[in-house]
């Protein structure tokens, strides 16, 4: 009797602990009542976000053929055509979420049936299914929205991500699509790729493991350091859209002197060089 009084207790005790890590159930949102929203895991809930952080598709420069494929892909998901999910790789500062926020904006000017931007934070990547549920249900569009999205060490929260974009059994929504970002081609560092390759019984399965996510994204679209002609340019493009007062000869001369004691020339840096001559000569952004 005392067992059964014993097991009983540790089995209560489980269901506690399990209820207690569970997620809550998914509140009641209204997915109407936005454009843009960011997945609270925790929660179990979407945040609506009033107004999306977000440049002019005309301001980002030295990335035209890139931008130019993701407007494309986007438009025609937006259109309830096929899509492809999309990963955006490459140097720092090029504009790879922008891009994402940019190509959001544009399909949404002219659409009838606006898409829904959702972003979800990469710690949550193990939600993503609980996520869908509460998407695949809704008559709009979604792109679900990953910025820098990486894997370290023994993270397999990257197995989650996989079983999402091949659509696992239930298959992936039809109204959502997938766009991350990322610094790294195949989303994990390389000396993480050459220690698998160095220390695995059967190193070419260990490494197609790992490397395999990115082969679930039909589009790669990447973003290199650019030249001084294009870091320039997108300088002399944020100048006139904010009708900033400098010379042409001034402007060439500091925006090369900034790069010097960046040691880099990217959009971020162009835009933080913006930023310093718009204090400057007291010229609101906005």
């Amino acid at each position: 009797m005392s067992t059964k009084k014993e097991i009983l207790k540790q089995l209560t005790r489980i269901a506690d602990m399990l209820e207690r890590t569970s997620p809550p159930p998914a509140a009641e949102m209204d997915l109407n009542s936005g454009n843009a929203f960011v997945w609270e895991a925790e929660e179990n809930t979407l945040r609506p976000v009033p107004a999306v952080n977000h440049v002019a598709m005309g301001m980002l420069k030295g990335i035209d053929q890139v931008k130019d494929i993701l407007i494309d892909n986007t438009q025609r998901f937006a259109c309830g055509f096929p899509a492809n999910n999309a990963l955006l790789w490459g140097a720092r500062g090029m504009g790879k979420s922008s891009l994402v926020k940019a190509a959001h904006a544009l399909v949404n000017q002219d659409a009838e049936n606006p898409l829904v931007l959702v972003e979800i934070h990469r710690e949550d990547i193990p939600s993503l299914p609980n996520l869908l549920r509460v998407l695949q249900g809704s008559e709009r569009r979604f792109v679900l929205y990953c910025d820098d999205l990486s894997f370290d060490g023994d993270d397999d929260t990257y197995k989650s991500l996989k079983t999402v974009l091949d659509g696992g059994l239930e298959g992936r929504p039809d109204n959502v699509i997938f766009y991350a970002t990322s610094n790294r081609r195949h989303l994990m560092r390389r000396d993480m790729i050459e220690n698998e390759r160095a220390t695995a019984v059967m190193p070419s399965e260990a490494i197609e493991e790992k490397v395999s996510l990115s082969d679930r994204f039909g589009l790669w679209l990447g973003f290199h350091s650019c030249s001084q002609d294009q870091y320039l340019d997108m300088i002399r493009g944020y100048i006139a859209h904010y009708n900033i007062p400098i010379e042409e000869e001034e402007l060439k001369r500091e925006a090369i002197e900034w790069t010097r004691t960046r040691g880099s020339r990217s959009g971020r840096v162009a835009w933080q060089f913006v930023q310093e001559i718009a204090g400057r000569t007291q010229t609101r952004l906005g």
